[in-house]
Parts: C-alpha cells; structure tokens; sequence
C-alpha cells in the first residue's frame, strides 16, 4: 500500500504532493499489471491444466491457479527484497564517501 506522507510545511507542499501522487499512481498500475497477469494465468489453467484433468477439475484447477500464483508473488517479492538491499547499500557506501571527502577538506 502507498504510504501517503503529508508535508511538513507549506513551503514542502509540491514535493509532498508529487511523491503522493507517485505512489498512489505506482500503486494503480501495480493493481492493473496484477490483474493483467491473473487474466493470463487464469487463460493458462483453462487451457493447458483442465483438459489433462477433465471436466470436474474446477477445484484442482483453482489449486493449481493458487500455487502458480503464490509462487510467483514469493518469487518477486525475495527479488525486490534483494533489489532493495543492494540499492541501499549502494546509498550507504556513496554517503560514506561523501562523509570521508568532507573529512579530507
């Protein structure tokens, strides 16, 4: 879920406003692009999983919906996790160096 900020001041206000507008924007195509993929996976197990298993197959195939589904929401959230530490690794080690060049002068 976006995490809507308000501003400190109103001077902080047009920041305020776009990193809002950012996230709750970020968030709707989240939602679109979810939706997008449940359609695709769903036109999957409707076409390769239920003829193998027939005509009652609708709680197997919801199984098979589920599992696919849950694996790969595990799957992107362990890569944006990792993505996450690196970049703010990343960020550590630049603020790092500016601290030692503000040292050096």
């Amino acid at each position: 879920m976006a995490n809507i900020e308000p501003p400190q001041s109103t001077k902080d206000l047009p920041t305020a406003l776009i990193k809002n507008m950012i996230a709750l924007s970020t968030s709707g195509f989240g939602l679109v692009v979810a939706l997008a993929w449940n359609e695709v996976i769903k036109s999957a197990v409707e076409t390769y999983i239920n003829p193998y298993l027939g005509q009652g197959s609708g709680v197997i195939s919801l199984l098979v919906y589920a599992i696919v589904i849950t694996a790969l929401a595990v799957i992107m959230t362990m890569q944006l996790t990792n993505v996450q530490r690196k970049i703010e690794s990343l960020s550590e080690l630049k603020e790092k160096r500016r601290q030692q060049r503000k040292k050096k002068k």
